[in-house]
C-alpha cells in the first residue's frame, strides 16, 4: 500500500516545509521525506573550484544523477531496501556515509526538479507546485546560504542572479503545468495543506487491503509446499507437542520443552547446510573420517517469539552469530512493520536460520525474508525455522520466495478468521515463555 506524493517548486519556496508539515498533520508511520538535494552529482575538482567561487549553476536539471535518484524512487515503491546518498554543501561534495530506509506507505518526494523528469512524474500519484513569491524566495534563499552553507552575501546574491533565477525561469517554472495542485503562499495556505493531507488520508483508507486477513485466504486444500519440511511425528514429538499446547502447562514446563523442541527443529533445519569431510584422530589413536560444516551460520529470530529458538540454536552451535529483526504489525491493516533491525555485518557470507515461534500467515516471515535479501543473503542459504506452521502461511512463503526452506515440528490446518490464531495452535507464543501473558 504506497502513497506517492512530488513537490516541485522554485529554490527556498518553502517545499520542504509544505512537506513536513504535510507529515505531522498526517500523524501516520512510515512515511519518507526523500530531498532531491541528496541527488547532486559529486563535482569534479575544477567544478568545485568554480562552486566554492559561485561559479557553478547548482540549479541546472543536469546538476542531478536522474538514474541513482530513479533507480532509489522505484526500488521504495517496491518496498525494497534503499540507500540514500548525503550530500555536503560546505564541501560540495557526498559524504562516505549514507542513510538507510526499508520503504514506507507514503513517500513525498521534494524537489526543484521533481516535476521536470517524465520518468520520475510517472512514478508519482500527486504532483504539487509550491508558488511563492520570488522576494520570499529570495530572502529564504540568503538566510539559509548565510546561515546553513557557508556562503557570504554578495556569492548568494552573484549566484542568484546567474544561475537561479535564469535556471527558474528556464526550466522550473514550466514545469507548473506538470502539476495536478498548486499551492500559491507555501507554508501559509493552511487550507491547501490541509485539502492535501485529507486527500492523502483518504487514498490510504480506501487501499487498506487488511494485508494479514488476505494471506489467510490463500487456497491451499491443506497441501504443503515441497520447500516444506516437516519433522517425523514420533511419539516423542507428540508428547512435547502435547505439554506445550496444554494451556494448564506451567511457565517453566513451557520453556524447557519450547528449547527441547528447538532443539529438534534446529538440528533438523541444520541438514540441509554443505558438510564436508573431515578425518580427526579418536583418543585411542584411530583416525576417524567424520562430517564438519561446511559453511558459516548465523540465526535470525524474528523479535519476539523468534528469540525463544536462540537457546535452542545455541544448544546445537554454541558459537553461532545472532541477528535480530523486530516486526509488529499496524492494528489498523494488518501490514508488517519493521521497528528494528540488527544483522551481523558479514550476514551476505552466512547460511542463515530465520527463526519464529510461528507462521500462521507468514506476514512477518515475508518482510524478514525481504530484509535478508536486501542484505545480500541468497534466497537458497535460507532456511525459516519454526515450532507451528498453516498452510496458507507456508504457501504464502513459498509462492513468494519458491528457494527458501522451511523446517517446521508440525502443521495445524486452521486460521481463526477474527483473531488470525493458529487452531489448535499454541496460542500467544512470546507471551506464554515470557510470562506477559494476562
Amino acid at each position: 500500500m504506497k502513497d506517492d506524493e512530488n513537490f516541485s517548486c522554485g529554490s527556498a519556496s518553502g517545499k520542504t516545509g509544505v512537506s513536513e508539515r504535510i507529515i505531522k498533520n498526517l500523524n501516520a508511520p512510515w512515511v519518507v521525506l526523500l530531498s532531491m538535494d541528496s541527488f547532486y552529482k559529486p563535482l569534479t575538482p575544477e567544478q568545485k573550484t568554480a562552486a566554492y567561487n559561485n561559479d557553478y549553476n547548482f540549479d541546472h536539471p543536469n546538476s542531478f544523477d536522474y538514474n541513482l535518484l530513479l533507480e532509489t524512487l522505484q526500488n521504495l515503491k517496491e518496498g525494497r531496501r534503499v540507500e540514500i546518498p548525503l550530500y555536503d554543501f560546505v564541501t560540495h561534495s557526498r559524504l562516505p556515509a549514507t542513510a538507510t530506509i526499508y520503504g514506507a506507505n507514503v513517500i513525498i518526494f521534494e524537489g526543484i526538479f521533481a516535476l521536470y523528469d517524465k520518468q520520475i512524474m510517472d512514478l508519482m500519484e500527486l504532483k504539487i507546485f509550491v508558488d511563492t513569491d520570488p522576494d520570499i524566495r529570495l530572502a529564504r534563499r540568503l538566510k539559509r546560504d548565510i546561515s546553513e552553507r557557508g556562503r557570504d552575501l554578495h556569492g548568494v546574491l552573484q549566484q542568484y542572479a546567474r544561475f537561479v533565477k535564469p535556471s527558474y525561469d528556464d526550466f522550473i517554472h514550466p514545469t507548473l503545468k506538470n502539476a495536478d495542485v498548486i499551492i500559491p503562499r507555501g507554508l501559509e495556505n493552511i487550507v491547501a495543506i490541509d485539502l492535501i493531507t485529507k486527500h492523502i488520508q483518504r487514498q490510504l483508507h480506501e487501499r487498506r487491503l487488511s494485508f494479514r486477513w488476505e494471506l489467510a485466504k490463500i487456497e491451499c486444500n491443506g497441501e504443503v509446499p515441497a520447500n516444506v519440511i516437516v519433522l517425523k511425528e514420533t511419539p516423542q514429538l507428540k508428547g512435547i507437542h502435547t505439554i506445550i499446547r496444554d494451556c494448564a502447562t506451567q511457565r517453566d514446563d513451557f520453556i524447557f520443552y519450547a528449547e527441547r523442541l528447538a532443539t529438534l527443529v534446529v538440528e533438523r533445519g541444520l541438514e540441509e547446510f554443505p558438510f564436508k569431510d573431515v578425518e580427526i584422530t579418536t583418543p585411542v589413536n584411530v583416525n576417524y573420517l567424520g562430517k564438519q560444516l561446511d559453511a558459516q551460520l548465523c540465526g535470525v529470530s524474528i523479535l519476539r517469539a523468534g528469540a525463544t529458538m536462540e537457546n535452542g540454536l545455541r544448544r546445537v552451535h554454541k558459537d553461532v552469530l545472532i541477528g535480530k529483526i523486530l516486526i509488529q504489525s499496524n492494528p489498523h491493516t494488518g501490514e508488517p512493520q519493521l521497528h528494528f533491525l540488527k544483522l551481523p555485518s558479514n550476514i551476505n557470507q552466512c547460511y542463515v536460520l530465520l527463526m519464529d515461534a510461528q507462521i500462521a500467515t507468514g506476514a512477518a516471515g515475508l518482510m524478514a525474508i525481504r530484509v535478508l535479501l536486501d542484505h545480500n543473503v541468497p534466497e537458497e542459504r535460507i532456511i525459516f525455522l519454526t515450532f507451528l506452521a498453516t498452510p496458507q502461511g507456508l504457501h504464502a512463503i513459498a509462492n513468494a520466495f519458491p528457494r527458501v526452506k522451511v523446517c517446521t515440528s508440525m502443521v495445524d490446518l486452521k486460521i481463526n478468521e477474527s483473531t488470525l490464531y493458529i487452531e489448535p495452535g499454541m496460542g500467544n507464543f512470546g507471551d506464554r515463555y515470557f510470562g506477559t501473558d494476562s
